[in-house]
C-alpha cells in the first residue's frame, strides 16, 4: 500500500474552505474531492483527485450517487491494526483516508426558506454525507473527521506540531459527528412526522441548538444551558439582548412566563412576573398607563420581577422603572432617552423581541424523570359568544371586558389559581394553593379594599361554594369559571343570594 495521506473533502458550507485545504496540502496531503467543492478548490490552484478517480465509478443520478462505494467506505473502516483489513485494502488497490471533511446537504436552510416544496426538501436529504461521517467516526482511533469550520485552526495546528492529531481530539470530534447527524436526522425525522399528521409517534425525536451556556441552574450548585429549538418564533430564545449581564436559568424561566401571558393581548399590556407568576398585568389604550396599572398592582412583588411590555419603552416609563430593582425588561423597542436612563444601570438586562409576529411552536415539553411529557401549548382563547350566563344577575359590559380580562391571565397562573381585576388591572392574584379557596383568599386579601365591584376569575370550577361566600364578603360583583361540578347549584345560589353575576367557560386551564 502506497504510504501517503490523504483527506477527503465534500462541503457544502465552504466557511474557511480554502485556507484549510491550502494547509493540508502544504503538509503533504493528498485532496479527494467531489462536486461543487473539488471545482472550488481547483479555481483557487488547489490539486484535487476526483472521487471518481478513487472508486473507478461515475458520480451518477445528478450526483446522488458519488461516495456510496465500497472503495470509500472500506478506506474509512479499516481497523489499521488489523493485518486481515489491511490485507484486504492492499487486494483491492484501496488506499487509505486519513482526514474526512464533509458537512451537509442544507435541509434545515431549505425548511427555514419561505415557499420550498416538499421536493426540494426532499432532494436536501443528505444520504452520502452522513454515510461517510458515521463510518469515518466510527473509526476515529485512526481517522480525523470534521464537520465544524471552527475546528479546522486546532486541527491544523496539531497537524504542524505532531504529525497528526491527538486520539483525544479525534475522539471528541467523533462525538461531535454523531450528535451532528443525530440532529439532522431528527430534524427531518420530525419534518416527516408533521407531513404524515402523525401526532404522537411511537418514538419521538427533537433537536436543539445551544445558544449559551449559564452560569448555573435553578441553584448555584447545578449546571446548566440553555437551547433553542430549531423553528423558534415568539419566544425568549429570539429575543436579543441589548444590555445588561448574562441571563440566568431563572430568568430566562421567568421571561418566558412573562411572554406566555402577553402573547395573550393585542391592546397595549405590560407585565410582571416573580417567580414565574404573574405579580402585574395592565392594560390600557396608552402604554404608560398599562405601565401604571401593572406597576401598582402589586409594588412589593415587582421588585426584582420582570417585565414585559408589547409596545416600545418611553422615557416617561423608563424614569419610573429606573427608580425599582428590575432583573429583566423585553419589549419591541426602547426610545433613546429610555435606553439611556435604563442602561445607567449595569446590572439590569434589557431584550428586544418582535411582538408583531406571535407565531410560536404549538408544543409543550417538560421532563419528568427519566422521561418527558408532551402536550400541545393552551392557546384556547374564549370570546363573549362562549360565555354561558348561569345566574339572575347579568354582568355590564365592563364586568364582562374585565372577566375576559382576568380569564387571559388566570391560565398562566399556577393551579389553584384565582385573580382579581377592575378596569383591566389586576389587584391580587392568588396561586399554586392546595385548595382553591386558599387561593381565593390569598388573592382577595392583597386586593383589599379594591375588590369592591372587581369581578374574579377561577382556572377551574368551585366544588363548593365557599369560594362564592368569601368573594361576596370583599364585594366582588362578577366571577367568571369553568363550571362542570356537580354542585354548580350551590355556587349559583350562592351568586344569586348575593347579587353576584357569574358566567361559566366550559373551558378549564389547569396549569402544573
Amino acid at each position: 500500500m502506497e504510504n501517503k495521506k490523504s483527506a477527503l473533502i465534500s462541503v457544502s458550507d465552504k466557511t474557511g474552505l480554502i485556507d484549510f485545504a491550502k494547509n493540508l496540502e502544504a503538509l503533504g496531503y493528498q485532496i479527494i474531492s467531489t462536486g461543487g467543492t473539488k471545482k472550488t478548490l481547483e479555481e483557487n490552484n488547489i490539486k484535487t483527485v476526483s472521487i471518481s478517480d478513487i472508486t473507478n465509478f461515475p458520480e451518477i443520478m445528478d450526483g446522488r450517487v458519488k461516495t456510496l462505494h465500497p472503495s470509500v467506505h472500506a478506506a474509512l473502516l479499516c481497523v489499521r491494526d488489523n493485518d486481515e483489513h489491511v490485507k484486504a485494502l492492499d487486494e483491492n488497490n484501496i488506499d487509505f483516508i486519513d482526514i474526512v471533511v464533509v458537512n451537509l446537504y442544507p435541509f434545515k436552510e431549505v425548511l427555514k426558506k419561505e415557499n420550498s416544496t416538499h421536493e426540494e426538501l426532499i432532494e436536501n436529504i443528505d444520504i452520502g454525507g452522513p454515510s461517510m461521517l458515521r463510518s469515518a467516526a466510527k473509526n476515529y482511533k485512526y481517522i480525523t473527521v470534521l464537520v465544524d469550520s471552527a475546528d479546522y485552526e486546532n486541527v491544523i495546528s496539531e497537524i504542524k506540531q505532531n504529525g497528526d492529531t491527538s486520539f483525544e481530539t479525534r475522539e471528541k470530534l467523533a462525538a461531535k459527528v454523531f450528535r451532528h447527524t443525530a440532529s439532522y436526522d431528527a430534524l427531518i425525522a420530525e419534518y416527516m412526522t408533521k407531513v404524515t399528521k402523525t401526532l404522537f409517534p411511537d418514538k419521538i425525536t427533537k433537536t436543539y441548538e445551544k445558544i449559551q451556556d449559564l452560569r448555573y441552574g435553578e441553584n448555584s450548585h447545578q449546571h446548566a444551558s440553555f437551547y433553542k429549538n430549531v423553528f423558534s418564533g415568539f419566544s425568549i430564545c429570539n429575543a436579543s439582548q441589548i444590555h445588561g449581564k448574562e441571563l440566568s436559568y431563572n430568568n430566562i424561566q421567568d421571561a418566558n412566563s412573562a411572554l406566555e401571558i402577553l402573547k395573550e393581548f393585542d391592546e397595549p399590556t405590560v407585565v410582571a412576573i416573580k417567580h414565574m407568576n404573574p405579580c402585574g398585568v395592565g392594560s390600557d389604550s396608552d402604554i404608560f398607563e398599562a405601565w401604571n396599572k401593572c406597576y401598582s398592582s402589586d409594588k412589593i412583588s415587582i421588585f426584582g420581577g420582570i417585565i414585559a411590555l408589547n409596545k416600545k419603552v418611553t422615557k416617561k416609563i423608563a424614569t419610573q422603572m429606573a427608580d425599582i430593582f428590575l432583573e429583566i425588561i423585553i419589549a419591541p423597542d426602547y426610545e433613546e432617552d429610555a435606553f439611556d436612563i435604563l442602561a445607567k444601570s449595569k446590572n439590569i438586562r434589557l431584550l428586544k423581541l418582535d411582538m408583531n409576529n406571535k407565531i410560536c411552536n404549538d408544543e409543550k415539553i417538560v421532563s419528568v424523570m427519566d422521561g418527558i411529557l408532551i402536550q400541545n401549548l393552551d392557546t384556547k382563547q374564549i370570546t363573549i359568544n362562549d360565555i354561558n350566563y348561569v345566574t339572575n344577575k347579568k354582568p355590564t359590559e365592563n364586568e364582562m371586558e374585565d372577566m375576559l380580562f382576568a380569564w387571559k391571565v388566570v391560565k398562566h397562573v399556577k393551579s389553584n389559581a384565582i385573580v382579581i381585576v377592575k378596569n383591566k388591572q389586576t389587584i391580587g392574584v392568588g396561586a399554586g394553593q392546595m385548595n382553591r379557596v386558599g387561593s381565593a383568599k390569598i388573592a382577595l386579601e392583597q386586593a383589599g379594599e379594591l375588590a369592591k365591584e372587581a369581578v374574579l376569575a377561577s382556572d377551574a370550577f368551585f366544588p363548593m361554594p365557599d369560594t362564592v361566600q368569601l368573594a361576596s364578603k370583599y364585594g366582588i360583583k362578577a366571577i367568571i369559571q369553568t363550571g362542570g361540578s356537580i354542585k354548580d347549584n350551590l355556587s349559583i345560589e350562592e351568586c344569586n343570594k348575593n347579587n353576584i353575576s357569574m358566567v361559566f367557560t366550559s373551558v378549564r386551564h389547569f396549569k402544573h
